[in-house]
C-alpha cells in the first residue's frame, strides 16, 4: 500500500506531524488544520447502542491522530452503505474503516477503493469475497461464543464462568433454546460454533434438551440481529413447545438486543423474574441489558471494549498509510473466501451481576449513575 498520507504531506514541501486536526461530525468530513488526511468510517446502524459507541470511539481517536473523518451510518440498508463508501472514495479518503451490514455485498466498491490504493480495514465484521481488505480488527469471536455458553451453564449451576465443571452440579435435564445472529454477518457463525463447541456434548448426553429440536444455525438465526424478530420467534417456541406446562430453563442469545426481545416474550407468557426465570446470555454490555442483569432478567453479557477495538483499527490504519506492518496476532482463522485476512483479535470478558462494578464501572465504560438510572 502506497504511503499516501506521507506523500501528500511531502508534496507541500513540509513534513507535519499527524496531530491536532479537528475532525468532522457524524455524516460528513470535518474541517481541520491543513494536511489532515480523510478517513472514511462506515458503520452499519444507529439502532444498536454499541455501533454508536464504536463510531464515536473510532472518530475521536482518528481525529486525535490528525485525520479528518467522514463517519456514516447506513441504518442496516446495504445499498446505502455502498453509496456512502462510494462518496468517501470520491471525497478523497486515503483509508476506509468498514463495519459492514452484509460482508458479502461490498466487493465492487472495495475493489474500486483498492484500485486507488485506498487502505481497507475490516472493523469487527469480516469483509468477505474480496482481495481488497487489508487487515481485520475484531475480538476473538469463537471465544465469545464459548463464553456465552459458559455463562448459560454457570447460571444453571453446571460450570464456573471459565467452563470448569462444578463438583456436585445438578444432573438436569435442563430445557434450552438456541438463538443465533444474522446469517449475513460472518461473526454469527463464529459465535454459534464457539457456543456449540461447549453445548453440543451436553445436548448429546441429555443434560441439555432443545425441546424445539432447532439446533442448526439456519433454523435459529435472527435477521439483522433484530430484537423484534427474536421476540416473535421466542413466542412461537413457547407456544409450540412449552404450552404443556413445562418450562424453558435457559436461552442462548448471541446479542443483548436479541436477549431483550426474548425477555419480552417470556414476560408476556407469564414468566416471572425470580429463581425460575430462564438463564439468558447476551453480548455487547448495552446499558439496558446491564440494567436487566441487575434486575435479574438477563444473566450475563459479553463485554467487548469498543474503545480498545477503535484503538486497534486506528493503529492499523496509521501503520498501513505509513507503509508499515501493523501488529497482528492471527493469520489463520479469518478466511473471507478469497484470502486469509491478517487479523488482530482482542479478548472479550464475561459480565454477570457480581462483576459489573469491576468490569464496566471501574474501567470507565459505564458509570454507576448510568446503570442505576
Amino acid at each position: 500500500m502506497k504511503k499516501r498520507a506521507l506523500t501528500a504531506l511531502l508534496a507541500g514541501g513540509v513534513i507535519v506531524a499527524l496531530a491536532g486536526c479537528a475532525g468532522g461530525g457524524d455524516g460528513g468530513s470535518g474541517g481541520g488544520e491543513a494536511g489532515g488526511e480523510l478517513v472514511g468510517v462506515a458503520m452499519p446502524t444507529k439502532s444498536s447502542e454499541r455501533w454508536i459507541q464504536d463510531g464515536n470511539a473510532v472518530k475521536d481517536q482518528l481525529e486525535e491522530a490528525g485525520f479528518q473523518v467522514d463517519l456514516q451510518y447506513a441504518e442496516d440498508d446495504t445499498p446505502t452503505q455502498v453509496s456512502q463508501i462510494e462518496n468517501m472514495i470520491t471525497k478523497g479518503a486515503v483509508a476506509l474503516i468498514v463495519a459492514s451490514i452484509d460482508g458479502t455485498t461490498l466487493t465492487n466498491v472495495l475493489e474500486d477503493a483498492a484500485s486507488q490504493d485506498i487502505a481497507v480495514i475490516a472493523y469487527d465484521r469480516l469483509l468477505r469475497d474480496t482481495e481488497a481488505v487489508s487487515y481485520y480488527a475484531t475480538f476473538d469471536n469463537f471465544l465469545v461464543g464459548q463464553q456465552q455458553a459458559w455463562s448459560v451453564l454457570n447460571g444453571l449451576g453446571l460450570t464456573e464462568l471459565d467452563g470448569t465443571p462444578i463438583e456436585g452440579a445438578p444432573a438436569g435435564p435442563f430445557n434450552i433454546e438456541l438463538f443465533a445472529g444474522s446469517l449475513d454477518d460472518n461473526n454469527a457463525f463464529f459465535f454459534f460454533d464457539g457456543a456449540m463447541d461447549v453445548l453440543q456434548p451436553l445436548i448429546d448426553d441429555g443434560t441439555l434438551v432443545v425441546k424445539s429440536g432447532q439446533t442448526d444455525i439456519e433454523q435459529i438465526a435472527t435477521l439483522r440481529w433484530d430484537g423484534d424478530v427474536a421476540q416473535d420467534r421466542m413466542e412461537n417456541l413457547l407456544t409450540a413447545n412449552y404450552s404443556d406446562g413445562t418450562q424453558v430453563d435457559a436461552i442462548l442469545s448471541p446479542y443483548d438486543g436479541i436477549s431483550r426481545g426474548i425477555i419480552s416474550a417470556l414476560t408476556d407468557n407469564d414468566y416471572v423474574v425470580g429463581t425460575d426465570f430462564p438463564i439468558i446470555s447476551g453480548q455487547d454490555a448495552e446499558i439496558d441489558s446491564v440494567k436487566a442483569i441487575v434486575a435479574g432478567e438477563q444473566y450475563a453479557t459479553i463485554f467487548k471494549d469498543t474503545r480498545e477495538l477503535a484503538k486497534e483499527a486506528v493503529a492499523m490504519t496509521t501503520a498501513v498509510l505509513n507503509g508499515e506492518e501493523p501488529e497482528i496476532n492471527n493469520t489463520t482463522d479469518y478466511d473471507n473466501g478469497v484470502k486469509v485476512v491478517p487479523s488482530y483479535l482482542l479478548q472479550p470478558v464475561i459480565v454477570v451481576k457480581d462483576n459489573i462494578t469491576e468490569t464496566l464501572v471501574d474501567t470507565g465504560y459505564w458509570t454507576q449513575d448510568e446503570i442505576d438510572g
